[in-house]
């Protein structure tokens, strides 16, 4: 990877990290309440946008969606299809293509 692009891309990890984090805490607190709760869909795609990492910290600390296994393997897909992607991006291939996008 590029070293300029090493900051941006670890941005986007802590900054979807911690909207993901936030999702999953506010979904928590509104199942207890029976109020209002976010659609798993949408935590699903944070995680797949590369908040994997944060949403794995909520399931983790705030024990929320860890046991529900239909969600569990959905996420552990998001995990492995964004990793994926991110290999691609590394490879020389996926790299030519963001630095032609990019331009």
């Amino acid at each position: 990877m590029d070293t300029k692009m090493l900051w941006p891309v670890l941005g986007t990890y802590i900054t979807l990290s911690l909207l993901a984090f936030a999702a999953y805490a506010i979904d928590k607190a509104a199942a207890r309440k029976g109020e209002w709760r976010i659609s798993e869909n949408t935590l699903h795609l944070l995680d797949l946008l590369g908040g994997w990492p944060g949403g794995w910290i909520a399931q983790k600390f705030l024990r929320h969606k860890s046991s529900k296994r239909s969600f569990q393997r959905v996420y552990w897909i998001t995990v492995v299809l964004h990793c994926c992607a991110l290999a691609w991006l590394l490879s020389p291939y996926g790299s030519s293509t963001l630095n032609a996008i990019s331009r």
